[in-house]
């Protein structure tokens, strides 16, 4: 598995975990924030190796579905870029430029 895709399911999973059961979450955080093999995680749990795999491949279409349906992990990336691009055009000492930079702080403080 790629790292990409790895990290991406992540960020969805940090996004949308509320939105999984309990069991979902539980197999997603043990082979993706835990590491965990399928079959490691199939002898934990006395399941077959592919019940794991078949869980774990729906719960990835599912926040990937949850994406497609309401962005938040795309606005959030789109969020960061415009925070950075306006950090890099208040460069100045001015008063005005302060109020901007503290605007950006507060902004930061959202995510």
């Amino acid at each position: 598995m790629s790292l990409v895709k790895t990290t991406r399911i992540n960020f969805l999973f940090d996004f949308y975990q509320s939105l999984l059961t309990d069991k979902q979450r539980l197999y997603m955080n043990l082979y993706y924030s835990e590491d965990l093999s399928l079959g490691e995680i199939s002898g934990e749990y006395g399941i077959s190796r592919q019940a794991v795999y078949d869980n774990v491949r729906r719960t990835e279409a599912m926040l990937e579905d949850y994406e497609l349906k309401l962005n938040l992990f795309s606005k959030h990336q789109e969020r960061l870029k415009a925070i950075e691009s306006l950090e890099q055009l208040i460069q100045g000492t001015d008063d005005q430029s302060e109020k901007m930079r503290n605007l950006l702080v507060g902004l930061k403080d959202y995510d």
